[in-house]
């Protein structure tokens, strides 16, 4: 990584004078060890001049700019007469002076479409109802004081911003300077709101406006919003679902060389097709191996691969629009289950199918867990591992030595979405079209339970399916990936050559 190139003198780095700012800008900071020590004025001025006009005039709105602003008026129905702030977050410093990725918080994307680090969209009350929006963002890097080429933020350093103007295009929102907002929102009256938690200085600025609690409640609101998908977000999702089906393809194509290698290898060879295809990995890939299955979320993934044994892997793709897929499959290394591996692996089929067959409109949230877990039970007795009646081992939970997590969760934008909505709208709630949840029952065998017989320790099986409420029941998004244990090895044989 290169070194940015930043003045030493302050007089150099004084005032914007771009035709979208005009706000007094800090100084250009120079890193303490850059091999330049300054800039003379002759390359200062030579660098204002003999750039092309590369502002984009035949922009379309995105994909999504229609449900964005369905999904605004419903927010602005909600909150009359309030002014609501919902900020995309800030860079997040990964070492000294490097960053992590930015990925802008899931309520402001979702209100807005824009992906973009500091961000913040700003819903105005009007007199008359209603609100106007506003997308605060910073405008392209200046090159009249020399940001594009000496900030380390500049555009010639991490890219081109959209300018105010194209951005407003793009989203269908008027666009403004965030530089200005939090002047603005500090001397803002009347009631406030504001999504916690993403940007700092936003929420200093309005620290004497607004309550936690108050805050909650928009925040509530916009995790329950997204219980029920739209025609876009199911587009996304079931996008997102069939690359996943294509990074599970690659992983055992490639199974051999994981073998001589690690469990890193199967990350590594899922994170290409989402890089590839998507805009990331939905959440870190959980490539457990042998014993590592019976660990939830193992993401060390550095564990040996050995045939005969069984790969858990629990992976996503994310598109570019944030929305992800969850899908776990547990394979034979190998391509052939064993006698036991087979049994318990049927035990969790079977219960993920009565799990799925209970994922109907007007049914409650908790039947697809309640009738995954009596299969279980159902089994754990069976095999003598646990005393029944099945009725006693349910009331009791004792089936949770082995079955430890619930059967699923929503998914959307985030893995693991609506995590802030009320208990009564979510665990307690009804299902109706266009809720998308997943179905995850699993048996985990520790290595070191002696409850069980020594041949069931290490075995760890997990299958995941992200399935869509439909109006008359439910479709599989991910019924692409083979389920039963027959046809997950004939596809494994397939995919091997």
């Amino acid at each position: 990584m290169s070194d940015a190139v930043t003045p030493a003198e302050s007089d150099f780095a004084a005032t914007a004078a771009g035709p979208e700012a005009e706000t007094e800008e800090e100084p250009i900071k120079q890193r303490k060890n850059g091999l330049y020590p300054g800039v003379s004025d002759e390359l200062a001025e030579n660098m204002k001049s003999g750039w092309a006009d590369t502002e984009l005039h035949d922009l379309e709105p995105i994909a999504q700019a229609a449900e964005t602003a369905a999904r605004r008026a419903a927010l602005s129905a909600r909150f009359p007469g309030e002014r609501l702030v919902v900020p995309a977050g800030n860079l997040r410093t990964r070492s000294n002076d490097t960053e992590y990725a930015f990925r802008s918080s899931v309520e402001y994307a979702y209100l807005t479409g824009n992906q973009t680090e500091d961000g913040v969209l700003v819903l105005e009350p009007k007199k008359a109802g209603g609100h106007d929006a506003t997308l605060y963002l910073l405008p392209r890097s200046d090159r009249e004081n020399g940001e594009f080429w000496l900030s380390g933020d500049g555009e010639l350093w991490v890219g081109r911003r959209h300018s105010l103007t194209e951005a407003g295009k793009l989203y269908g929102i008027p666009a403004s300077d965030v530089r200005e907002l939090a002047d603005t929102l500090r001397e803002a009256t009347g009631p406030v709101r504001v999504v916690r938690g993403y940007d700092a200085g936003i929420e200093a600025a309005l620290t004497d406006k607004v309550t936690a609690e108050r805050d909650e409640e928009l925040r509530v609101f916009l995790s329950e919003a997204r219980l029920v998908k739209d025609a876009f977000e199911v587009g996304e999702l079931q996008k997102a679902v069939d690359s996943t089906v294509r990074g599970f393809e690659d992983v055992v194509k490639v199974l051999d060389k994981a073998e001589a290698t690690s469990e890193r290898y199967i990350e590594g060879t899922f994170f290409l097709r989402a890089r590839v295809e998507g805009n990331d990995i939905g959440y870190g890939s959980i490539c457990a191996a042998g014993p590592h299955a019976t660990t939830l979320h193992w993401v060390r993934n550095d564990g040996a691969v050995r045939s005969g044994e069984l790969l858990l892997l629990d992976a996503g793709v994310e598109t570019h629009t944030y929305y992800t897929a969850d899908v776990t499959r547990t394979l034979p290394i190998n391509g052939r289950f064993n006698e036991l591996q087979k049994k318990i692996y049927d035990a969790v089929y079977e219960a993920q199918e009565a799990g799925i067959a209970a994922v109907q409109p007007g049914g409650k949230f908790r039947d697809f867990h309640d009738a995954a877990q009596r299969v279980l039970a159902e089994k754990l007795v069976e095999w003598g591992l646990v005393e029944g009646p099945v009725e006693k081992v349910l009331e009791l939970g004792l089936q949770r030595r082995w079955t430890l997590h619930g059967t699923g969760h929503m998914l959307g934008m985030d893995v693991h979405d609506c995590a802030a909505a009320r208990t009564e709208t979510y665990v307690d709630g009804t299902l109706e079209p266009g809720m998308c949840l997943t179905v995850e029952p699993g048996l985990y065998f520790q290595a070191d339970d002696l409850s069980v017989p020594e041949e069931y320790r290490g075995i760890g099986v997990r299958i995941e399916d992200d399935i869509l409420v439909t109006e008359d029941g439910n479709r599989n998004l991910s019924a692409g990936l083979p389920r039963r244990s027959d046809e997950v090895e004939a596809w494994m044989a397939e995919l091997k050559g």
